[in-house]
């Protein structure tokens, strides 16, 4: 998806390590590889703009995603949504246009339309759909990067979101529900849901190279995309800020930082043949600099479902997270570089007295050409762990005590996800997918059943089709 990287770049912009990582991806951070203008030839620049502007550094790219889902058992109601994303980038490399060494520029826009299914009915902190946002026009990215030092420094400021280098899996780029981009407890616990899509926020970002293998780089954000909710504003973020050009700069900051070392992608023997099978492990964190309301005790120490509580949250300094991630090829098809099976395993913790989620953890696998007619197909499994954390089941008990009403408890939300991409030609891919969500919502009640029952386990299935030109 990314014009300025190329099939040998994986997601995040490390050298790619996962044999199963897909052709076409929604996700911000992956890499489209091919494009139905191979297919077309002149037609598909018929006046040779296009081919005009690539040859001046000036790099235009379109993809157009849409999701067909339906909750076919279980969640809040039976439903079918039609959501779709058609993304617009412009790359221009301004060595080549103006000769200005290492210098890159990019902006990249969404034009959103379509409902999401866990609006309508799954209710799931894990969206559905990594396309899922309120229907918009919205500005996603816009910066400049400078490169130095033989391109092993570079710094980018200006609009960035983090979901496109930090906390990426590149096998998840398969994966159509969101937490396997950008994951749940980092969307959930996080303002605004942190910079991730459909969000950028204003940033800097550095990143250095000292070795082909090893990576370090660090990003500071504003902390709140959207900016707080106040009482005369929506509550939903991307109303806040409908367009994406809030660019907030006085709240308080997002930091986040982390180191990958990817191994084995050069190892070969003098015939070429891979020697091992390569793999990239990633360690980071972040810490947040706000203010964080406590989900459980009020301002004096008593409980916030105690009827003499003052309903004033217990307020803490700063928010972390630590996170680690594996992406491992762990087979390939005989005399095949880009065939075979992938498998990545992420974790992340969160402090549990201040955040809805305190621990989550995601892993699957992938495989490309697993028939053997179609070498491009990638099929694809992927579990994921959401746990509700003390703070918040501590308050739903202390609910249950105080008012004498039998309620679910909070507790987790786990997903299963099968997909298979199917490569109909350069740039077009169709994708069904199978969902499966174990306590929507980490066993919240549903708001369509008077009885107060929680939301039922959802099982939806969809198909995606993409275009990427």
């Amino acid at each position: 998806m990314c014009a300025a990287q190329n099939a040998n770049t994986g997601a995040g912009g490390d050298p790619r390590t996962s044999v199963a990582q897909p052709e076409v991806s929604g996700k911000p951070s992956a890499v489209a590889t091919t494009s139905i203008q191979a297919t077309l030839g002149d037609a598909a620049d018929p006046t040779g703009l296009r081919r005009f502007l690539a040859d001046r550094g000036i790099v235009l790219s379109f993809n157009a995603i849409a999701d067909i889902l339906g909750d076919t058992n279980g969640g809040t109601r039976r439903t079918a949504t039609v959501v779709g994303r058609i993304d617009m980038q412009l790359d221009v490399d301004l060595d080549r246009l103006a000769g200005w060494k290492g210098l890159a520029f990019r902006a990249e826009a969404y034009q959103i339309n379509g409902a999401g299914l866990t609006r309508a009915a799954v209710n799931d902190l894990a969206v559905v759909s990594e396309l899922e946002a309120l229907p918009s026009t919205r500005l996603y990215e816009l910066w400049v990067e400078q490169q130095v030092f033989d391109s092993r420094l570079s710094v980018k400021i200006g609009q960035i979101a983090a979901d496109t280098e930090f906390l990426v899996s590149q096998t998840a780029t398969l994966f159509i529900n969101s937490t396997f981009g950008w994951p749940t407890i980092a969307g959930t616990n996080l303002p605004s849901g942190g910079p991730a899509y459909p969000f950028g926020a204003p940033a800097v970002r550095a990143k250095y190279l000292p070795t082909p293998n090893l990576s370090f780089q660090v990003g500071l954000f504003d902390g709140d995309p959207a900016g707080p909710a106040q009482a005369w504003k929506d509550p939903d973020p991307q109303r806040r800020d409908r367009t994406g050009t809030n660019f907030r700069l006085s709240d308080p900051p997002f930091l986040i930082a982390e180191a990958a070392y990817a191994y084995n992608f050069e190892a070969r023997d003098r015939s070429g043949q891979i020697l091992d099978e390569p793999g990239t492990v990633t360690v980071g964190g972040w810490h947040h600099f706000g203010r964080f309301d406590s989900l459980r005790i009020d301002s004096t120490g008593r409980s916030l479902a105690d009827p003499s509580t003052t309903g004033i949250a217990r307020r803490f300094r700063g928010n972390d997270g630590l996170y680690a991630i594996i992406d491992q090829t762990i087979f390939r098809e005989p005399g095949k570089d880009d065939e075979g099976a992938s498998a990545f395993v992420r974790a992340v913790g969160s402090p549990g007295d201040r955040n809805l989620v305190d621990l989550y953890v995601d892993a699957g696998i992938g495989y490309r050409g697993l028939l053997p007619t179609r070498s491009n197909d990638t099929a694809g499994v992927a579990v994921s762990y959401a746990r509700i954390s003390p703070s918040a089941r501590g308050f739903d008990g202390d609910t249950i005590l105080a008012t004498g009403t039998a309620m679910p408890r909070r507790r987790f939300e786990a997903l299963v996800e099968a997909t298979y991409q199917a490569v109909l030609g350069p740039g077009v891919t169709v994708q069904p997918n199978l969902q499966y969500v174990f306590h929507p919502g980490g066993n919240i009640p549903d708001p369509r059943d008077p009885t107060g029952r929680p939301i039922r386990n959802a099982t939806v299935v969809g198909v995606r089709a993409t275009l990427t030109y």
